[in-house]
Parts: structure tokens; C-alpha cells; sequence
């Protein structure tokens, strides 16, 4: 009896000591699979999709797909639209104010304007081979491609339509992100660095490498605490940077094929996610500290993605597969299986 009295005596004096481990323990984002919306088949001879972008206001979403763009309702997730007469097209920049978006178009080396209420091509801005991803920079007013295989930015003027200068990055760049204050911030995934570039000179400032990580494809800012978060592939990381210095403050491992990272100032959480089919989530726990949440098992092939900051919701992108071929196992997607995965709370 003393022996029992003094086992249930230890287990009550424990249950506070356990619920201040499950209280500092940190909570799921509570983020699930919502719905998911085919796109049908791509134009073209392959199945094939890239960056997503939502634009809020007018609650649409856009997503590049082949040789077109689908445009989804954000709230309702119907496709209400396409966007058509590309060659491989990647990005969507969108400049409210003059009711235009800019398209990139790869293969067709050059970019695409249209009208954001009517989705009709209105003109066209010839750039470089392998234009890929795009931002609109509200501090100079100007739209900035980003151009893997020609290694430069064509920095656009969105009211004349025309390219007024080319910025020589070095290497083969990838997914930029603005600040707002004259800052764009993109990853170099040659160079295996950020290069940072004032758009009020249009000229590059510095660079900051991002070690341990490696070919880095995908970032995210936080503007409010300077923050900067860029993933590689080749070793698979995300680092949090000090966005005014570089200096690399946190690392954590991701799985394979990273190809988007978003934060979400609202709520603090920071998204990657990856080819390999998995959202990894981060919350922000100061500007500090970055703490894993949890590991979303998505779809195979889901690696783009964008936010809507109004309901939080995830749009991601991906197909159905072939099965792994050849010596580097290489899975194609097959054609009319693009879908739209919406991830929420």
C-alpha cells in the first residue's frame, strides 16, 4: 500500500512537469488538404507547370502551365480563365495601379503583358533566353525578370513596355523577392549565393553565400524583422539570413527539390515546399529564432506554390507521374493530370 500510495504520489507531482512540456511543445499549423482542381492538359507536347501567384485584391489565382496560364478564383477555386499564346511560360507579375500583369516566357525569350480584368494579351517585351521568374518592385516602379540560362536581369518599364537595362548576375539566378524599399533579394543557385540589388541604381550591391545550403531556388522575406529565407537543393536546406548583412543565422535539412519557400506575416509560419512531396513547416518564433512546426506530406511533384493572405490557404501544383526510369530515376508527368492542391487551416 505505501509502495502504490508513493507511485501515485510521483505520478501527480509529474503532471505539471508534463504539461509544461506539452505547453512548450510546438503546436501543428493545422494546415490539410482543402480541394483539388484539375487544370486539364497542358499545351504542348508536354505536361508542365511553374510559379503560382495570387493576387488578393482581385481574388484570382494564377498558375503557370505550359504554354498557358490558368487563372482559378481564389475563394471558390473554379477556373474562371486562361491565358494563352506562350511557349513555356514560368512567372506572372502584377502591377494593379496600371491593370496590367507581365508573363515570362522562356522559349519564347520574352515577356508577355495582359489586361488584369479582361486576361487578353495586350503586348509584348522581347528580353532573353530562359526567362524565367519575374517581380514587380513597387520602390522604382519597375518589373525585374530574372534569367536562368542568360544569367541576367532585364529590368522592364511596365507604363512604356520596354526593357531599359540589363543586370549581368553572374550565374544562373532564380526566384527573387522584393522589399518594397528599393531592395531586391534572389537566389543564385550557380554562385550558390543571394545577390542583392538596389533598384534605385539598378546595380548589384553585394552578395552573401548561403552555406551550409546549396544551390538555393527558392525565398521568402519577412520585411517588417529583415529576414531572409532561402532554401538549395544540393545540400537540401533553408536558411534564415539577416537581410541587412547576410549573415546566415539558422539552418535546417529539407527533403529533395525544393522550389518554393513563402512567409506568412500574419500568422509567422514559413513554407517550403518540395518535389519530394512534402510542405515543411517553420514558424517564426522571433527574428531570432525559426523552430520546425511539422512535415505535410503533400503529392509527389508539389513544389510550386503561392499564399493568399486573406484566407491563408496554400496552392500548389502538381500531376500524376511515370514511374522512376533510367539511372538518375527520372519521373515525367503525364499528360492532362495537372491538378491545383489547396492546403488550409
Amino acid at each position: 500500500m505505501k509502495v502504490l500510495r508513493g507511485v501515485c504520489l510521483a505520478v501527480l507531482l509529474s503532471l505539471p512537469l508534463l504539461g509544461i512540456v506539452v505547453l512548450a511543445s510546438p503546436p501543428g499549423s493545422g494546415y490539410h488538404l482543402v480541394k483539388s482542381v484539375p487544370l486539364g492538359a497542358a499545351p504542348g507536347d508536354a505536361e508542365y507547370f511553374d510559379y503560382v501567384t495570387v493576387d488578393p485584391s482581385a481574388r484570382r489565382v494564377y498558375i503557370a502551365h505550359g504554354a498557358e496560364v490558368k487563372v482559378l478564383d481564389a475563394d471558390n477555386f473554379s477556373v474562371v480563365g486562361s491565358i494563352t499564346g506562350f511557349k513555356r511560360c514560368h512567372g506572372v507579375a502584377l502591377v494593379p495601379e496600371l491593370n496590367k500583369g507581365f508573363i515570362t516566357d522562356g522559349d519564347g525569350e520574352k515577356v508577355m503583358v495582359f489586361d488584369i480584368k479582361s486576361l487578353k494579351i495586350t503586348g509584348e517585351i522581347k528580353t532573353y533566353p530562359d526567362t524565367d521568374s519575374l517581380t514587380y518592385d513597387p520602390a522604382s516602379k519597375l518589373v525585374f525578370t530574372f534569367n536562368g540560362d542568360s544569367k541576367n536581369s532585364a529590368v522592364i518599364d511596365p507604363v512604356k513596355e520596354t526593357m531599359i537595362k540589363t543586370i549581368d548576375l553572374g550565374g544562373a539566378v532564380e526566384q527573387p523577392v522584393a522589399d518594397g524599399k528599393g531592395t531586391i533579394y534572389d537566389n543564385n543557385e550557380e554562385t550558390n549565393d543571394v545577390v542583392v540589388i538596389d533598384t534605385k541604381t539598378l546595380t548589384v550591391k553585394t552578395r552573401w553565400s548561403v552555406k551550409p545550403a546549396g544551390q538555393p531556388v527558392a525565398i521568402a522575406l519577412d520585411p517588417e524583422h529583415h529576414r531572409i529565407f532561402s532554401a538549395g537543393r544540393k545540400p537540401t536546406m533553408l536558411v534564415m539570413m539577416d537581410a541587412d548583412n547576410g549573415k546566415v543565422l539558422q539552418s535546417f535539412p529539407i527533403t529533395a527539390g525544393v522550389d518554393a519557400n513563402i512567409y506568412d506575416p500574419a500568422t509567422g509560419f514559413v513554407f517550403s515546399s518540395t518535389r519530394a512531396g512534402v510542405l515543411h513547416v517553420f514558424h517564426e518564433d522571433s527574428p531570432d529564432k525559426l523552430s520546425p512546426v511539422e512535415e505535410i506530406k503533400t503529392q509527389f511533384g508539389a513544389k510550386t506554390m503561392g499564399l493568399d493572405p486573406k484566407t491563408h490557404n496554400l496552392f500548389l501544383v502538381t500531376a500524376d507521374f511515370t514511374p522512376p526510369s533510367g539511372p538518375k530515376g527520372d519521373r515525367k508527368a503525364i499528360k492532362g493530370t495537372a491538378r491545383v492542391v489547396i492546403y488550409g487551416r
